[in-house]
């Protein structure tokens, strides 16, 4: 039903708006007015992102303006804009909206302490956008929504309208701008859905780091003595995964801020990744797949209607997003003390580090600005080996100070609550992908125990000489040749050759930190001890 709700203030005149509306009324209007959306046998809503399965960070940019111009680490990632091109596709923006026979506004905040939340207002053309905001956002009641007054951030997503490729700087039909002073993002030529959370994501690491907040790209539960666990990773590497822990409160799978208070959760929801997916791997994610959820870019059976989870014809990049309160064991309000344990999730495609290691807090910054994970081969002629990644804090597409200004914050913070750190790898064991294989998840699980249930505190430990990390030597269930790597590995010889290489990748990488960062924390990196 439209409300008397309006968008004059920005120069949109489209009257019939759906504001804040209930999950049934989206799943009709999707249903009805979007190609393509069709209803699960489970009843969650599928639908199509178009022709951008992904995120496309080539085509994001940052206003340059003189009150936070200095802040910015500009480069690759954090590329700049100037304000008249911004208008520009503000006004593109506007003129798409101002066409539409409808449009969906969701007001809602993100951020669970109401200390440090701001208020955002997502403007877009589709029902499946506004359904994803609604799971991803955390929802005002009646009575907050009255008092809503104006937003702190204001998303134009226009994302089914392109970009004009003459304009000056674009460098496709996408574009996703941010402009910091004028509290905005313009979303143009793309329908991932995903652009607006991450858009918000980068708001976050801007804002909170000025009042001493450590931003986190990282998922975060919490046991029944009230022991906080922070796991770091990359896409692929298990956070989602992992943290979905049935003998634990899930505070949140991706985005977090650690405050002086404690933790909290960014965002009301999860997005979780669905290839593959199965209720025996991961029940807690497969079960929230129903009534609510967006399932997006996946393969069914155009007559059961069931989804094959396998089928990556469309995207490797499946999505359910769903409200976190779909998970059984979940904290309510997503925030919780300071955190007890933190963990670096790896995916090692070339087997050579440890399936579990303890660090020091400066191995941990290390680490954190690292952001090191490793991708299986591609499908291109000629590419078999691993492919190592490198995202500094685990989240560098999103982070707009220079990475040492979180790694700062991350090892005050650990120092100052005394934080154990861990690096854990869910990749390769007994050789690099193709030769040998992919650890155990119950193994990983029974690792993640063995931190929570306090069991490496009572084993031995042996060090890595070149990387400088504590293996324990035993886990409850987990093989003990499994947590040395090099056991692993029939090929001894190799293995030295392979984390020899490993090494020179991540001192390499350092390299473009190294004068920025503090003597002890490029210490710790790893060396080739070995002549």
């Amino acid at each position: 039903m439209s409300t008397p709700f309006n968008l004059e203030n920005y120069g949109i005149h489209t009257t019939n708006i759906y504001r804040n509306t209930s999950v049934p009324i989206l799943y009709e209007l999707g249903l009805r007015l979007e190609k393509g959306t069709a209803i699960s046998d489970v009843g969650a809503l599928m639908t199509y992102s178009g022709e951008k399965t992904g995120r496309s960070p080539k085509d994001k940019r940052i206003v340059k303006h003189p009150d936070s111009e200095g802040n910015i680490d500009w480069g690759s990632i954090n590329i700049g804009l100037d304000e008249h091109t911004f208008m520009v596709n503000h006004e593109r923006a506007i003129d798409y909206l101002n066409i539409c026979e409808h449009l969906y506004v969701v007001d809602a905040f993100a951020g669970w302490d109401p200390k440090y939340r701001i208020k955002t207002r997502i403007i877009c053309t589709r029902a499946y956008h506004a359904l994803f905001m609604r799971n991803m956002l955390i929802m005002p009641t009646e009575g907050e929504l009255a008092d809503f007054g104006e937003p702190d951030y204001v998303i134009f997503n226009a994302g089914q309208f392109p970009a004009n490729q003459y304009t000056s700087e674009m460098t496709s039909k996408t574009s996703v701008d941010i402009n910091l002073e004028r509290k905005e993002i313009v979303i143009l030529g793309t329908e991932y859905a995903g652009e607006m959370k991450k858009g918000i994501f980068s708001i976050m690491n801007y804002l909170m780091p000025l009042q001493n907040v450590l931003p986190m790209h990282c998922s975060a539960n919490v046991g029944e003595n009230d022991d906080v666990t922070i796991l770091f990773g990359l896409s692929g590497t298990g956070k989602t995964t992992l943290s979905a822990d049935p003998k634990r409160k899930l505070i949140g799978d991706d985005e977090h801020c650690w405050t002086n208070e404690g933790t909290f959760n960014i965002e009301g929801g999860c997005y979780a990744k669905a290839i593959d997916l199965s209720a025996e791997n991961e029940p807690d994610i497969f079960n929230a797949i129903k009534f609510g959820t967006v399932l997006e870019n996946v393969v069914y059976n155009k007559e059961t209607r069931q989804v094959d989870y396998s089928d990556t014809s469309i995207t490797q990049n499946t999505r359910a997003s769903y409200p976190i309160h779909y998970i059984d064991n979940v904290q309510m309000p997503c925030k919780a003390g300071h955190p007890e344990n933190i963990t670096f999730l790896t995916c090692d495609a070339f087997g050579v580090l440890p399936p579990v290691s303890k660090l020091s807090p400066e191995q941990a910054s290390y680490h954190f600005i690292s952001g090191y994970t490793a991708k299986v081969a591609g499908t291109e002629m000629g590419v078999t080996e691993p492919q190592a990644t490198f995202s500094a804090c685990f989240g560098a597409a999103f982070m707009m100070w220079h990475p040492n200004k979180y790694a700062e914050l991350l090892a005050k913070k650990i120092k100052e609550h005394k934080v154990t750190a861990w690096l854990v790898n869910t990749g390769w064991t007994g050789g690099a992908h193709g030769v040998g294989s992919r650890i155990k998840l119950k193994y990983t699980r029974a690792m993640i125990d063995a931190i929570h249930n306090k069991d490496f505190d009572s084993v031995d430990f042996v060090k890595d000489e070149e990387f400088g990390f504590q293996i324990p030597t035993s886990c409850p269930g987990v093989p003990s040749e499994v947590l040395v790597p090099k056991n692993t590995w029939d090929d001894k010889a190799k293995y030295d050759e392979v984390k020899k290489k490993l090494i020179k990748l991540f001192t390499d990488n350092f390299k473009q930190f190294a004068t920025d960062v503090n003597a002890d924390i490029v210490a710790a990196g790893p060396k080739n001890l070995a002549s």
